[in-house]
């Protein structure tokens, strides 16, 4: 606020970011609640995400929050949830890069035993590094109101705080910046080795039994693995943009277009997550409209014998290439 202008909220920004804050929320329970509900579908990927989805619940919660109040001062339900919003973002980030190494462990060094021994590391780093640097902030009275420079309502640094670029860094934009080269690198080195390993297996296709399905799999964990990176900046590019303006104090920062856009960038992770590996991961996808929508054919699919179950679901398996898509595949199978 070097201007000394905060940034205007109007009330038409309120509620579209209070709408990408509800669908985050709901796209976060779902992911939590379909982990839960089905334990034959919990992979450990899914169980990252599952933590991920529980940080990505509290961002959207606190965020709502923020939004719905419009904080105009420091104002002790300001400073908590600008603890809460500071603590869930950044160990959102500690857990979307966390979920990219255990898959490039996973596939392309085609060691589970190796990804499955980090997770504890996970949980570690993306709790216990979050949790510190928000502690810290706390103590030194650094979280508070940012007159919306870098925000949409809810409180993050103090504006006031000399050092507060610095902060800003160190409670989630310097690792946001490493999540934009981290995410794109882990993703390509892994589509790289599937495509390597789909080549080498198209070798042997002529003498192997035919796989119909095969193909759309092949070509939907592609286009997740290119998507995932993507989704992310996407959405958390505008945040970052509007803080090089802040650098930069340029007036474009209060554009209400750009600060819609990050509104929404910053709350709707949730809600993305959900659209990627449930709307569009078939098992669970299937499993959702069965329990919603078609109930009356589950029951009647349920008198089918064994014998013609199997013969059903044998034809939807996955490539071998496709790990991660493959062992969900399976999981249904069963």
């Amino acid at each position: 606020m070097a201007d000394g202008n905060p940034t205007q909220v109007y009330v038409y920004e309120q509620v579209v970011v209070l709408l990408s804050c509800v669908f985050s929320i709901f796209g976060s329970l779902v992911i939590i609640c379909t982990y839960a509900t089905w334990g034959d579908l919990r992979t450990t990927p899914r169980k990252l995400l599952a933590f991920l989805s529980v940080a990505d619940l509290l961002s959207a919660l606190s965020y709502f929050y923020g939004v719905l109040k419009v904080f105009k001062s420091n104002t002790k339900d300001c400073i908590a949830q600008g603890a809460v919003s500071t603590f869930a973002n950044t160990s959102s980030f500690f857990w979307t890069v966390a979920i990219a190494i255990y898959l490039y462990i996973f596939i392309v060094k085609s060691s589970q035993r190796q990804a499955d021994s980090l997770v504890w590391y996970f949980h570690l780093i993306s709790w216990g590094v979050p949790l510190a640097i928000t502690v810290a902030a706390l103590a030194l009275q650094k979280i508070g109101y940012d007159a919306s420079e870098v925000s949409v309502g809810w409180c993050w640094v103090s504006i006031q705080e000399k050092d507060h670029v610095l902060w800003m860094l160190l409670t989630g934009k310097i690792w946001e910046f490493i999540a934009y080269v981290t995410l794109p690198v882990l993703y390509i080195l892994i589509r790289r080795h599937i495509h390597k390993a789909h080549e080498a297996l198209s070798e042997y296709r002529p003498i192997l039994a035919p796989s119909p399905t095969s193909p759309s799999l092949s070509t939907m964990a592609d286009r997740k693995l290119t998507l995932i990176p993507i989704i992310f900046i996407a959405l958390r590019m505008w945040s970052t943009i509007r803080f090089l303006l802040m650098l930069a104090n340029s007036p474009a920062r209060q554009n209400p277009v750009l600060v819609t856009l990050h509104g929404i960038g910053n709350t709707f992770q949730g809600a993305a997550n959900c659209i990627m590996f449930v709307l569009c991961t078939r098992p669970v996808r299937t499993r959702l409209v069965g329990l919603f929508c078609c109930r009356d054919r589950g029951t009647q699919s349920s008198s089918d014998s064994p014998s013609q179950r199997t013969a059903h679901t044998n034809t939807d398996r996955a490539s071998s290439p496709h790990a991660w898509e493959e062992e969900e595949e399976n999981k249904e199978e069963d």
